[in-house]
């Protein structure tokens, strides 16, 4: 219901007056990662206590907020770049059905939570919304036929439906048809699994939950500054408090740094060797918005089409239904953009603070074997008003520019490590790096980022927790049923999750 993920946002927009100096885990980062690792813990350990700590004066306000990102429910229904195509001209599809099976276990995840009342309803974040995948050109559309046959067959991309019949996709998505020129070769994947996430209401529910539990705090407005391992093993935590501007020390046995783009200067603060020569490159977010309430009751689905050449995978072009705070919009985008600050709200000074001694090697190497993206980024940050419109119109081919604004996304900051041959890659997917001992953790990366929060905080309690496992193994099966077990090898169990998971989180049609 609105009304308590409302109640949860006041709850979060004051700051709690625990003052403990010492505690079992302390997240750091107030977005979806820290709150779906913190109620993982709960609900695993529940006589541990948890100081959570947010720099802004309340949750999900930067990478987890509705606006910064696409709220897709990323399952590899729609998103072309999971599926390339070979030289030989077939499709590879182990990344998509990689993706996918992680989103089911967010499924399962967020089953839990409402079926134990948790939260008390999926509807407040998650809205049934059409994938589709939308090309034009022979080679394109030759390509899609292929991927539409590879992943048909798979029980994982059951129901996918295929079309080059313009009046079958008018009917689908009618506004990308409207006086588009007769002749072209278009097509059409179309899979009713979809979903719209609204990840900044999912964050504010489960922090109102953590902040309601007993031995669990949530501290806003308070900066993370330093950590440092201390004499007995635990983690030092200063902590700034920015509206009374006094510093404390926290003390944890365990340490989560799920910042976004916060979260590569503290874990280069953490010394831990698995840190070195990791550094990061920010891309910046810019969408149209619909501002005509016409265009946007005439289209409902997530419409994908390919990356242009050159492009991260986070910049992949769609025409996108959101809902946001129970209400419909339509976005275009993402338009990219460079920027120094690794947060929307960070500092021009966090991409030079970030080079050390050890990353600075693969950070130029980067640099020097990623030509096309750099010269796609400076194209993007060049564009004009009538630029984005055009690139609007390849998918509303009648599309005018007073119906639609420009707003700026979220930061993303992409991981950036050593290489033995080519001494430095970009990566564009999301990395957990822990220390050896699995004192501190940290998430990195963007894509698929918010969709696979629990399959990603399965693998923090894997590589920091792997003693607590078995103790945790049956509570993590009635969290996740198929933990352990791979859907995409059982179709039975496939069928049997998603068919429940779509019942209890209000999916059915």
């Amino acid at each position: 219901m609105a009304g308590a993920a409302d109640n949860a946002e006041t709850m979060m927009s004051s700051n709690s007056t625990d003052t403990a100096s010492s505690v079992d885990v302390v997240l750091i980062g107030g977005g979806v990662m820290s709150a779906t690792l913190g109620t993982f813990l709960r609900q695993l350990q529940p006589d541990w206590s948890i100081s959570i700590y947010e720099r802004l004066n309340t949750v999900a306000l930067e990478s987890s907020n509705a606006w910064n990102n696409a709220g897709t429910g990323h399952s590899a229904l729609c998103e072309l770049n999971y599926t390339p195509q070979k030289a030989d001209g077939s499709v590879e599809i182990n990344k998509a059905v990689d993706v996918n099976e992680q989103f089911q276990i967010s499924r399962q995840f967020w089953s839990y939570l409402v079926e134990n009342n948790i939260i008390p309803t999926a509807r407040d974040f998650l809205t049934a919304v059409p994938h589709m995948s939308f090309v034009w050109g022979e080679a394109n559309v030759s390509f899609l036929r292929r991927r539409h046959e590879a992943l048909s067959r798979h029980p994982l991309f059951a129901g996918m439906e295929y079309s080059e019949d313009p009046g079958q996709i008018a009917q689908w998505a009618p506004l990308i048809m409207q006086d588009r020129p007769a002749g072209q070769q278009l097509a059409v994947t179309r899979s009713l699994m979809g979903t719209d996430v609204n990840f900044g209401a999912l964050t504010r529910l489960l922090f109102g939950y953590l902040a309601g539990s007993q031995g669990c705090t949530l501290h806003t407005e308070h900066d993370v500054t330093n950590l440092r391992r201390a004499a007995d093993g635990r983690w030092e935590i200063k902590v700034r408090d920015l509206r009374q501007n006094t510093e404390r020390l926290v003390m944890a046995r365990f340490v989560f740094i799920g910042a976004g783009g916060g979260a590569l200067p503290l874990l280069q603060k953490t010394g831990i060797p698995e840190a070195e020569g990791v550094g990061g490159f920010p891309v910046s977010g810019q969408f149209l918005r619909c501002k005509n309430e016409d265009l946007i009751a005439r289209h409902h689905a997530k419409v994908y089409g390919k990356a242009s050449v050159g492009a991260p995978p986070m910049s992949v072009p769609h025409l996108d239904t959101r809902m946001i705070d129970g209400k419909p919009a339509l976005l275009f985008g993402p338009y990219a953009g460079f920027s120094t600050r690794f947060l929307k709200q960070g500092s021009l000074m966090d991409l030079p603070r970030s080079v050390r001694r050890g990353n600075i090697g693969a950070m130029l190497a980067v640099g020097r074997d990623n030509w096309p993206l750099t010269k796609y980024l400076i194209e993007q940050v060049l564009q004009s008003e009538n630029d984005r419109i055009k690139a609007l119109q390849d998918f509303i081919p009648d599309a005018q520019s007073k119906d639609w604004e420009l707003v700026v996304a979220g930061q993303r900051v992409q991981i950036i490590k050593k290489d033995p041959v080519k001494g430095g890659v970009l990566q564009f997917g999301t990395e957990v790096i822990a220390s050896e001992d699995g004192t501190v953790s940290a998430l990195l990366g963007a894509s698929p980022g918010a969709s696979t929060a629990a399959p990603i905080m399965l693998t923090v309690l894997k590589k920091c927790f792997a003693s607590k496992l078995p103790e945790w193994s049956a509570k993590l099966k009635q969290m996740v049923p198929s933990y352990g077990q791979k859907l995409s090898n059982n179709p039975d169990l496939c069928k049997q999750v998603f068919e429940k998971t779509s019942t209890v989180l209000g999916l059915n049609r």
